[in-house]
């Protein structure tokens, strides 16, 4: 059973994906349009990420693979076509032709290597001659891809998030992201051990406003923490918060952080964790230009919900509403305006808790470790240089399954 209800509860199970021959299908052209500012060298990049693995399996991690789930989820025939139909209806291939070459293209494949290529994406040179069907496949001829590569997809915190013992099953900003939703779709309905008919799902990728996972942080069983931030809306933030509210669960505060909407600070994990009890790294420019709103139920009507505006300083609001005699900000880099922002650049205020007081970090980021440790945090370094590329940390690059209760 899925089991978060908080950041820092020792962590048992997590969906990883390894990096795939997505990565090079990067180019300079298209770097903007994938949401990436640099091409990681793959090989150098997937040993990185076995290091993160084994980081997490040497402190009692179990590992999922996203890649694998997914392959184990298509094992019906029926099933297996479904899913390659609406995969390619949000791939937007939409040109009669170039559908049915690719679905003979796909016939070739198992399971695994229809998976493999899905997420890697397919350059035109790769199949035959299109078949001329329709204006889309007549036109459409300099774009390289027939489906775009989805380079974005070892962030697997983003596309859905783990919340109690449900899910809200994401609705991405771009839709260069959307599609890595899918994955989540057909693994939580049609995975042995995933499905579930009973299973919460908080919120749907096909919400009408984006929500994104990293913008989503437990603290603690009644409170959640949510990113008003360039990938995630408010009004998907309000109703996710009615449905949570007024469920069984044990929620009862949801803490809207607003923060600047900018490139460095693209989820509110990557300015903001937590890493011990009452402890937490943030980037002080995102400490300096934060507001905080409190969602609460109405006492007037079912249904409803309070919204009020936050004015007491960060630190007294997670006091009050974390039930916590202290908070310590571990400001990245110490707050220094040079280094703070090289090692904000490089993610140093995104950690993943393995357990409280326990984190995995980059090793770029060696100013910002130094004061985790300095404050009595364990940290676990691992090597990222092509990893880092990619503007996302061991928190973004990881979604926690099941904790343990705190």
């Amino acid at each position: 059973m899925l089991n978060v209800y908080s950041e820092i509860g020792k962590l048992e199970a997590v969906l990883l994906h390894r990096p795939g021959k997505e990565l090079e299908n990067l180019v300079p052209d298209y770097l903007e349009r994938l949401l990436f500012d640099d091409i990681p060298f793959l090989d150098l990049a997937r040993r990185e990420h076995d290091n993160f693995a084994e980081i997490l399996r040497g402190n009692g991690v179990e590992v999922l693979y996203l890649e694998e789930l997914a392959t184990e989820s298509i094992d019906n025939p029926d099933v297996r076509n479904d899913f390659i139909e609406k995969f390619l209806d949000e791939g937007n291939v939409v040109g009669l032709g170039t559908r049915e070459v690719l679905k003979d293209y796909f016939e070739r494949f198992s399971n695994k290597e229809l998976i493999d290529k899905l997420m890697a994406g397919v350059r035109k040179d790769e199949i035959p001659k299109l078949i001329n069907k329709s204006l889309m496949d007549l036109t459409d001829s300099n774009y390289p891809f027939v489906l775009d590569p989805m380079p974005n997809l070892y962030f697997t915190r983003d596309p859905f998030a783990t919340i109690g013992h449900g899910i809200t099953l994401n609705h991405m900003k771009t839709n260069v992201r959307n599609r890595e939703t899918i994955f989540a779709k057909y693994i939580f309905e049609n995975h042995p051990r995933f499905k579930n008919p009973n299973l919460h799902i908080w919120f749907n990728r096909k919400e009408a406003f984006s929500l994104e996972g990293g913008d989503i942080l437990v603290l603690s069983p009644k409170v959640i923490a949510i990113g008003i931030s360039a990938r995630t809306d408010a009004a998907a933030i309000e109703r996710f918060s009615e449905r949570i509210l007024y469920s069984d669960e044990s929620f009862e505060t949801i803490l809207a952080f607003d923060i600047p909407k900018k490139r460095a600070f693209m989820h509110l994990d990557t300015v903001f964790t937590m890493v011990d009890h009452g402890k937490f790294t943030i980037h002080p420019e995102a400490e300096d230009n934060l507001t905080i709103y409190s969602i609460t139920k109405s006492n007037r009507f079912h249904g409803e919900l309070y919204i009020e505006k936050e004015e007491l300083p960060l630190e007294q609001t997670l006091q009050k509403y974390l039930e916590v005699d202290e908070v310590a900000l571990i400001r990245c880099a110490g707050g220094n305006a040079i280094d703070a922002a090289r090692e904000q650049w490089n993610d140093g205020s995104n950690t993943l808790a393995i357990a409280p007081g326990e984190v995995i970090v980059y090793a770029r980021n060696y100013v910002t470790n130094r004061l985790l440790e300095d404050n009595g945090i364990k940290t676990h370094v691992m090597s990222c240089s092509e990893l880092s590329r990619g503007r996302g940390g061991p928190r973004c690059m990881s979604m926690p399954l099941i904790r343990g209760s705190l």
